[in-house]
């Protein structure tokens, strides 16, 4: 079974922490992984994309001239897609980039993540996360005594409001709570945070 040094916030040890091997000591699977960053990715597409084809474009009802006797190439409309101004050929239209992936790939990509991340040792855990109020100075004051100085992904739990209020203006940091845990955001982090409340929910969902 991994275990972790549990810090408090000002970056000292306050004891270890046994983590679940079946869901942050698994070998990771890479496919899982990749499928479901896949997956993340295409979703966040809005698909709203849209050009107009000749039958779509105003005007070029009438034959710009007539088929024989003027020298000219023949054409039937204005609206042509080799005129300027024209339709366009197989362009873009509004669809759906949204993947499907199986309920127990998902779970297998998500404890492949936490896995991968207590392999690289880029997990820190923390004993709690408390702020008297929502200030950003303060949060950053926390993420300076934990050496958080990377891209941070801090998870917290879900009634951790002053802490999601106060993160949410830093530049390098994404905080959620522990009910919004994903695959794109763990490996998107160079670091991640996580408070021991936020690890117990984890494991109560994915055990």
């Amino acid at each position: 079974m991994p275990n972790l040094t549990v810090l408090n916030q000002e970056g000292s040890s306050v004891g270890d922490i046994t983590l679940s091997a079946d869901i942050f000591g698994i070998e990771p699977h890479k496919q899982a992984m990749f499928d479901a960053v896949l997956l993340q990715r295409a979703s966040l597409r809005q698909g709203t994309h849209k050009t107009k084809t000749r039958t779509e474009r105003r005007g070029g009802g009438r034959k710009p001239w007539k088929q024989k006797g003027t020298g000219r190439a023949r054409h039937g409309s204005i609206r042509s897609p080799i005129w300027r101004g024209g339709g366009v050929v197989f362009g873009p239209t509004p669809r759906s980039y949204k993947l499907k992936m199986n309920k127990k790939v998902r779970r297998l990509a998500l404890k492949s993540a936490l896995s991968f991340k207590v392999l690289e040792n880029e997990m820190v855990v923390l004993n709690e996360l408390t702020l008297e109020a929502p200030k950003t100075k303060d949060m950053v004051v926390i993420l300076n005594k934990l050496e958080a100085d990377k891209k941070v992904l801090l998870v917290v739990a879900p009634t951790n409001e002053n802490a999601l209020l106060a993160a949410r203006n830093i530049a390098s940091v994404k905080i959620i709570s522990a009910t919004q845990v994903n695959v794109l955001d763990l490996l998107d982090a160079q670091k991640v945070i996580m408070t021991q409340d936020a690890v117990n929910h984890i494991e109560e969902v994915l055990s």
